[in-house]
């Protein structure tokens, strides 16, 4: 007998019309004889709302009350979704990411699972229960709960997939599948079929918001079969049709790389560029101007150092707008001892990348990309590059534009 993971996000999960929709699609997997695992997110805005409470007492809450807060989002979701169950005769019970067995870091807000005990759910799937266990959350050593970020609940149902041994994961959303571009941007994005799961990590890292990034990467480290497709359809679709709906996040050696070069464009609005300028240039002058960063728990994205001149350079790199002032304050209490002249920064950024694993195959990539935004009088501040994609940093006033532009020049509209 065949096990499956659902992931409903809160959109799916907004409102009690919709949770006996979901129970109803689970219902009628179940019926046709699969193990099912469901893993609900908290009702569309409800993490919003209890943050904001959270706020509304402390102006910076304390991480580990915060979790203790925003887990209980999930927990309303999952008794629901087993109270639909159970009202339309489906054997179902609720667990919390703890009672489940999700192992976590003390990382509170941006925990990582560190392992999984799944002794109970498999008991449970072995007496021909449906199990539903909260998304976005696990456990500490200390016994604290601990949640994965915004959008773990993905992480969570992937990495349950994948200690499961899941013969697939699905993740219902809100929408279709995964897009060559965001559809409100350019109204000829196209919807893949198949996607490799390195493209869909770039995607995912670049600004995609189909999927959290790490839940990719579960995904592709475990080699777990991922499907993303949506949960607004009609819930007694036929299972037939809807196993083979959405995009199906696979291996590279499943795809016919000839039929692309570029898979996708992403974009992320949210960029903010720091430069230090005068920094003495001697060894270690990135770890002793990143490290203090990191250390506060700051992602840091692009990278440039420039060359030296008299014994000075000038260093940039990008963070998530939302930690710009952050990452300001940490250099700013650096400067005695990195020596500095002064730091600039630019909240105002925005980046765009090409993506796909036909790179390797083919040359001119970067070059038809730089001369499609040239051509749209476009400056690029910044450059990055992997194996299968390329990422420029532009003014946030030109991201549609430049995304629209590197659509169409890549013919991403065509089948």
């Amino acid at each position: 007998m065949a096990l499956i993971v659902h992931k409903y996000g809160g959109t799916s999960m907004g409102s009690t019309d919709r949770i006996k929709n979901v129970a109803a699609r689970v219902a009628k997997w179940h019926d046709a004889g699969y193990k099912i695992v469901v893993v609900p997110s908290a009702m569309s805005g409800e993490t919003n709302r209890l943050i904001g409470l959270a706020k509304q007492i402390m102006d910076q809450p304390d991480p580990r009350e915060l979790d203790m807060i925003a887990s209980t989002g999930e927990q309303v979701s999952v008794g629901l979704l087993a109270m639909a169950l159970l009202a339309i005769g489906k054997d179902a019970v609720s667990y919390t990411g703890w009672q489940a067995g999700i192992r976590t870091d003390s990382s509170f807000t941006k925990a990582r699972i560190q392992s999984i005990d799944d002794s109970r759910v498999l008991a449970d799937l072995d007496a021909g229960k449906i199990v539903i266990i909260t998304g976005f959350q696990g456990v500490d050593e200390q016994g604290n709960i601990s949640t994965l970020g915004r959008g773990g609940s993905d992480t969570s149902a992937v990495a349950i997939a994948a200690a499961l041994k899941a013969d697939e994961c699905l993740i219902f959303t809100d929408v279709d599948g995964v897009y060559t571009t965001d559809p409100r941007v350019v109204d000829e994005a196209r919807r893949l079929e198949k996607i490799t799961f390195e493209e869909m990590l770039e995607l995912a890292s670049l600004g995609s918001k189909v999927l959290q990034t790490r839940s990719v990467e579960f995904a592709g480290n475990y080699r777990m079969p991922t499907r993303v497709l949506s949960s607004l359809t009609d819930p007694q679709l036929p299972l037939a049709e809807e196993a083979n709906s959405g995009t199906l996040i696979s291996f590279e050696e499943e795809t016919n790389m000839e039929q692309a070069v570029i898979s996708g464009i992403a974009f992320t609005r949210d960029e903010a560029k720091i430069t230090v300028i005068g920094v003495p240039d001697k060894p270690g002058v990135a770890f002793h101007i990143l490290g203090p960063v990191s250390d506060a728990n700051i992602e840091v994205d692009m990278i440039i150092q420039n060359q030296s001149v008299d014994g000075k350079t000038d260093f940039t790199f990008t963070v998530s707008r939302g930690d710009y002032q952050r990452a300001l304050a940490v250099l700013e209490g650096q400067r005695t001892e990195l020596g500095y002249d002064r730091v600039v920064g630019d909240a105002k950024v925005s980046k765009v990348s090409a993506v796909g694993v036909g790179m390797r195959s083919h040359v001119g990539v970067a070059s038809q990309m730089f001369r499609t935004l040239a051509d749209e009088s476009i400056n690029i501040m910044m450059i990055s590059t992997s194996e299968i994609k390329i990422s420029v940093l532009i003014d946030e006033k030109y991201m549609e534009l430049a995304v629209r532009a590197l659509h169409k020049a890549f013919d991403l509209e065509k089948a």
